[in-house]
C-alpha cells in the first residue's frame, strides 16, 4: 500500500483518546508511523491513535487549505456529519 506521489498531499484525521487530530503530509504511511511511535508532539499525549480517514489531493496548496478548513468549527462539523 503505497501512499506517496510526487505532487500529491494527504489530509488525514486521526481518532485519539481525547478526540481528533487533523494533519497534512506527502507520505501518509510514514507520518502515521511517526504518530504511533510518539514522534509527533501534537499527538504524543493523546495515544493511542487510529486513522479515521484520509483524502488525497493533487495540489499541495489546496491540501493545506482543506486541512485548515477541517480544523475550523464548520470543518469539524463536516467531519462529524460526513466522514466519521
Amino acid at each position: 500500500m503505497r501512499r506517496r506521489h510526487s505532487n500529491r498531499c494527504y489530509v488525514y484525521s486521526l481518532k485519539c483518546k481525547d478526540g481528533f487530530y487533523v494533519g497534512c503530509t506527502d507520505n501518509l504511511e510514514e507520518r502515521i508511523e511517526k504518530h504511533r511511535n510518539d514522534h509527533v508532539p501534537g499527538t504524543s499525549k493523546r495515544l493511542p491513535i487510529e486513522l479515521d480517514f484520509y483524502v488525497a489531493i493533487p495540489d499541495k496548496y489546496k491540501a493545506f487549505r482543506f486541512e485548515i478548513y477541517l480544523k475550523s468549527g464548520s470543518g469539524l462539523a463536516f467531519i462529524n456529519k460526513h466522514l466519521s
